[in-house]
Parts: structure tokens; sequence; C-alpha cells
């Protein structure tokens, strides 16, 4: 079973009822290993009291810190939430902070040249520190796949688009779809599915997934479109539910799943986890599987 390898930040959102430990690459690492996927997370955290007790919580979810560095000239990161309008909640992600300086190493590019999967943002990318180590990882991955995940005003189009062209699969949601659409001149191809595909020839991509949120998912690959439902669901909260989703979705990759199995696998794996409070609860393979079986297509 291959490995993968998810860069980027690892982090505390700072809320109202406490704080959580989130970080779009940590999620999916999560993920991926409660899912049984070999996993190992590229990130940096402060040398105080934050960084440590990230780390303690990284390996609780049973990950190794192994290539998780620390810094003691910048603070590990938080996102601070302002909840005081509840239909509008407003973040501040903070910076410069520890992730923005994860330190190229030559144990990193061995690491990446092993694996089967690089897994990796947009955010990581918003410093030159961070954005240098994962231009040259990306040299050194067999296979990237691009989590979009665009947060204003931390992203640039040209940034972005170079992210998008080094990539193999990407995954993102109809809204970043659009936008992406837009900066290419081709925001008249209002059709998804013809977006997808377009995307998909422009930059020679092996498969382009765009989440839907309660309405599913899209997948383009091997010249084939494919779709699956949302699943109906209470929801607790939405926090790591595309994180989930891109783990899932990676696993049955890897597997050589069908496709529409393997995307309605990964619509599962969001659902469920956006029945639990926070981002990365205890969900294993078993329990998307009782989800599906439960909801027959």
């Amino acid at each position: 079973m291959g490995t993968v390898i998810c860069f980027g930040e690892v982090l505390w959102d700072i809320l109202p009822t406490g704080q959580q430990p989130g970080g779009a690459p940590f999620n999916v690492a999560v993920h991926l290993h409660q899912l049984g996927q070999p996993v190992q997370l590229i990130s940096r955290v402060g040398d105080d009291e934050l960084g440590r007790e990230l780390l303690a919580f990284i390996e609780s979810k049973g990950l190794s810190t192994s290539y998780v560095q620390q810094g003691h000239t910048h603070l590990t990161g938080v996102v601070k939430a302002n909840v005081d309008d509840a239909h509008e909640v407003v973040y501040k992600i903070v910076q410069p902070v520890a992730w923005d300086y994860i330190q190229y190493e030559p144990e990193l590019a061995d690491l990446v040249a092993g694996a089967d999967v690089l897994v990796y943002g947009s955010l990581a990318a918003r410093q030159e520190g961070s954005r240098e180590t994962l231009y040259r990882l990306l040299e050194k991955a067999r296979f990237r796949v691009f989590d979009v995940n665009l947060r204003p005003p931390y992203y640039t189009p040209e940034t972005t688009l170079h992210l998008l062209s080094k990539a193999n699969l990407v995954k993102l949601n109809h809204h970043e779809l659009a936008e992406v659409m837009q900066w290419l001149g081709q925001e008249a191809l209002q059709d998804r599915a013809e977006a997808m595909q377009w995307l998909a020839m422009h930059y020679q991509l092996q498969a382009v997934c765009v989440t839907c949120g309660a309405e599913g998912a899209l997948l383009y690959t091997g010249g084939q479109h494919y779709q699956a439902p949302g699943l109906p669901i209470t929801v607790r909260d939405t926090i790591g539910s595309g994180d989930a989703f891109l783990a899932a979705l990676l696993k049955g990759w890897l597997a050589g799943d069908e496709p529409s199995a393997m995307l309605r696998f990964a619509c599962a794996a969001g659902a469920l986890v956006a029945t639990h409070q926070g981002a990365t609860p205890a969900i294993g393979e078993a329990d998307v599987a009782a989800l599906l079986a439960a909801r027959p297509a």
C-alpha cells in the first residue's frame, strides 16, 4: 500500500468554545490514517506551548511528527474566528507563523520521492518560505494532488495557477471552479462538467474533482464524467468535511477503485464528518460503509 505525504499548515482554530486543531493538510492526513492509508505530514510549529500541544495531538491521532519541524523564530499558527454575526463567521488566519517557514531539507525530498502521492494546497504557498519548499518538493513527487482550498486574501491567481499546472489530480469546490475559470478567461463555460473537461485538457490532468456541498460531487477522469449525490444527514458542522472527502477519494484512487464507487464513498466520508463536531472525529472505513449501506443509491 502506497504512502501519501500531506504538505502544509497545521494550526489551532481559536473558537468561542475553545481551541481545536486544524489545517487542511493535517485533517486530510488524519482521515487517511483512519482509513488505513499510510501517511506522513510535513509541516512546522513554533517552539512554544501551542506547538507542543499540537505535536501531542498529532501523535494522539496515530500520526508521526517526524517531519513536523519546530522553529524558534515564529509562533505556532492560529486562526481566530469572529462569530459576532452568527450568519457570517469571519476568520483571521494570523501571519506570519511557523508553517509559513517550512524549511527544505534533503530528507523531505527523499520522503516525497519515495511516496506515491504528494497532497498540497494553496494556503501554504502564501509566504515565500514554505512556497519555495513546496515548489522544490513538487519536482520530486510522482503523483501530485492539488487541494485548491482558496482562503481570501491569502492567495494570488498567479501562484494558484502555477500550483495547478504541476498537479495530476485537482480537487476544488464549485465556487473555486468558477473563480479559476474566470482567471483563465473561460467564464462563459457555465456548465460544470464542460468546465472540468476544459481544465483537465488545458493542464493535462488525470482527474478533476468538484465538490458541490449538499448536492454531492463531480469527477472527470479517463475522458468520463461521474456524479454522486449528497447524502441526507443532520449537520453538526461542516469543518473538515472536504478534507475527509479528499482522503476517502485518494484511498479509492490508490486502490484502483471504479470512479463512481470511489466518488460515492468520498461523499459518504465527507457527510459522516459533518454529523460530528470538529474536523477530525474518529471515523473509519467501516463507519463510512455503514452510512452508505443505510443510504442505498
